[in-house]
């Protein structure tokens, strides 16, 4: 028996079978899992990828994307431990780990997750003081990941980082900041002069110290100091005196001292 001899109804009823087979082929790429609700019940495992089929109504099924999302947090009003008011937004990188969990127990887990991402990033950036925020942020970003992965384990998502991207700081805090390290930068200045200073004068010590034992020495250092000022094309001629003589000078005028005129 050809199919032109079967009855109508029979061919409209074989052409309704064939159309819901078709239409109950569904194709889920790789990434992807389908959760089955089967009378309203999830089937143990999820199915995909490739080729699986779905009996409507009798089945219902979820799509669950298990790729790497990235979650933006908005900015988040915060108040320091040293009573610093900024604004602060962070990255959340998360991914599904259980398909059924994230389909039954959580009505939309991205959602889910943004709160639990700006609650903690508020309660835990609290805690700290502004330099510690600006200097460990590495560490603050592990413990917010820690916390948020905690709290999104149950319903099958894991929190694979959270960065903190952006700080912003009101304008008298950054006024306060430039001045600080203006100062610290001027404080440093001063105090590799004073050292410069120091080593200077030491040397001078030293050299003195040494010129004390050989007198001849001064004398060079007159003789080496002429022949600089000879290279330049000066006027000015100096003359030094023998240190002897200032030195009987000096014996002269303590043993004959100036005599006070009378009143």
């Amino acid at each position: 028996m050809s199919a032109a001899d079967l009855p109508v109804p029979t061919l409209i009823l074989i052409a309704i079978i064939v159309l819901y087979l078709i239409n109950s082929i569904k194709i889920l790429r790789e990434y992807e899992r389908a959760v089955i609700f089967r009378l309203g019940r999830a089937l143990p495992a999820p199915k995909g990828p490739g080729i699986i089929l779905v009996f409507r109504p009798i089945d219902q099924m979820v799509r669950i994307s298990l790729r790497q999302e990235v979650l933006e947090v908005p900015p988040q009003d915060v108040i320091t431990r040293d009573n610093v008011t900024i604004k602060v937004n962070a990255v959340v990188t998360l991914y599904v780990i259980n398909p059924n969990d994230a389909a039954i127990k959580v009505v939309n887990y991205i959602y889910q997750t943004s709160q639990f991402a700006q609650t903690t990033l508020r309660s835990v950036l609290g805690e700290v003081e502004l330099d510690e925020l600006l200097s460990h942020r590495d560490k603050l970003n592990l413990r917010i990941q820690t916390i948020i992965d905690q709290r999104t384990e149950p319903f099958g998502v894991k929190v694979v980082s959270v960065e903190v991207k952006q700080v912003d700081l009101p304008e008298q805090m950054l006024r306060a900041m430039a001045k600080q390290a203006e100062a610290e930068r001027e404080k440093r200045s001063k105090i590799i002069h004073a050292d410069g200073e120091f080593s200077a004068a030491q040397r001078l010590v030293d050299a003195a110290t040494l010129m004390a034992t050989q007198p001849m020495t001064l004398q060079l250092r007159y003789l080496q100091t002429l022949a600089d000022i000879g290279v330049e094309k000066n006027t000015t001629i100096v003359f030094p005196l023998p240190m002897e003589m200032m030195t009987l000078l000096n014996k002269m005028t303590a043993l004959n001292p100036p005599e006070q005129p009378k009143p």
